[in-house]
C-alpha cells in the first residue's frame, strides 16, 4: 500500500515545528520495526501526540481516530493522511478491517487504546482493540508512553517506545492487561528518566 502523499509532504514540515516549538526527548525509537507490521500501542496525553509517533519513524503511522474529526474541509485532509475513522460509540468493525488490511500489508498502525484523552491524567481503561488487530494479524507490538507536558519552548516532554513483542494467547483480556502493565512500566520508566536529568 502507497503512503499517502500527504502524510509524506508534511512529516517534515511539523517534525521541524514539533522539535522547535516543544523539544520531545525520543528514547527507544529504535524499537519500532524498520520494515514489518506493526502496531504502536500507548497513552493518550494531548491532540498533538499523534505528531510525535509521526516524528518517531520514517515510515508512515495509519492512526485510528474518532470519526467527529470527519467534518467540514478537514475530512479531505485526514482521508489524504492515511487515517482511519473510528465511532467510539458503536462495536467497529470496519475500523478494525481496515486496520488489519494496513497491517497485513506491512504498515504501522498507531493507537491509543484509552480511546480519549484523560483529563485526570490518570491512565484510563485500555480497550482491546489494540492486541484484538495484533492477535489477527500475527503484528508486534510496541507499546509507548508520553510523559511531560506540551510546554512551548520548554524542555520536558518526553516519548519512551518499549522492545516489540507478540500476543502469545487466546486470552486477548489478559493479553490486554499485559500490554497496559508495559505501558505503566514505561510511565515508571520515563518519570525517573526526567528526575535523573
Amino acid at each position: 500500500m502507497k503512503d499517502a502523499k500527504l502524510y509524506r509532504f508534511s512529516r517534515p514540515i511539523v517534525k521541524f515545528l514539533m522539535n522547535i516549538i516543544f523539544r520531545p526527548k525520543y528514547i527507544g525509537i529504535e524499537n519500532i520495526p524498520k520494515d514489518r507490521r506493526v502496531v504502536l500501542a500507548g497513552t493518550h496525553t494531548n491532540n498533538l501526540d499523534c505528531i510525535l509517533l509521526m516524528n518517531s519513524t520514517k515510515r508512515s503511522v495509519h492512526f485510528l481516530a474518532k470519526i467527529e474529526l470527519w467534518k467540514g474541509p478537514q475530512k479531505i485532509i485526514f482521508n489524504n493522511m492515511g487515517l482511519i475513522p473510528v465511532n467510539r460509540k458503536e462495536k467497529n468493525h470496519n475500523a478494525l478491517i481496515k486496520a488489519e488490511e494496513y497491517l497485513n500489508n506491512d504498515c504501522v498502525i498507531g493507537i491509543f487504546p484509552e480511546g480519549t484523552i484523560s483529563k485526570t491524567g490518570e491512565l484510563l481503561p485500555f480497550k482491546i482493540g489494540a492486541v484484538k488487530m495484533a492477535s489477527d494479524t500475527n503484528s508486534e507490538i510496541v507499546p509507548f508512553a508520553i510523559i511531560g507536558k506540551y510546554k512551548p519552548f520548554k524542555k520536558g516532554l518526553t516519548i519512551i517506545y518499549d522492545k516489540p513483542y507478540k500476543v502469545t494467547t487466546n486470552d486477548l483480556t489478559k493479553e490486554n492487561e499485559i500490554l497496559k502493565n508495559k505501558v505503566i512500566n514505561l510511565i515508571k520508566i520515563g518519570e525517573n528518566y526526567g528526575k535523573d536529568k
